[in-house]
């Protein structure tokens, strides 16, 4: 069975969320944009849903974690290469991420990490799969 992902993450300011993952390279898909909300496409198969907190209240009953404060998720996407890895995490950098992770090297794996704006932290890792 084919199922897409849909990673639902709420942001304090939608423009600004827009303005980092562009400058890190991702694009959205105005079918599914408005004031409340934008899809950013990570794959063909994977997508994140950034919805401004009321928006992203309306749909939950327990209280809204403050991810500058308590770790909520770790969001891993996978890589081609080594240097895609630090490229990224660089883009995330010049586009101010508030923290950049040390490299982590686990066997084959190479990783980094970096929060976005609003606190969510995101590893990127390349694990070649030979």
């Amino acid at each position: 069975m084919a199922m897409k992902t849909f990673l639902n993450l709420p942001v304090k300011d939608l423009d600004r969320s827009v303005e980092f993952f562009t400058a890190l390279g991702f694009t959205f898909d105005q079918n599914f944009t408005d004031e409340n909300a934008t899809c950013m496409v990570i794959s063909d198969d994977s997508y994140a849903m950034l919805l401004v907190e009321p928006f992203f209240k309306s749909f939950i009953t327990k209280d809204l974690a403050d991810a500058t404060k308590v770790a909520e998720v770790i969001t891993a996407l996978t890589v081609d290469s080594r240097e895609q890895v630090d490229q990224l995490v660089a883009k995330a950098r010049a586009a101010g991420s508030p923290r950049i992770g040390d490299v982590v090297e686990e066997g084959p794996m190479y990783s980094r990490s970096f929060e976005d704006p609003d606190g969510h932290i995101w590893e990127i890792f390349h694990m070649p799969l030979d």
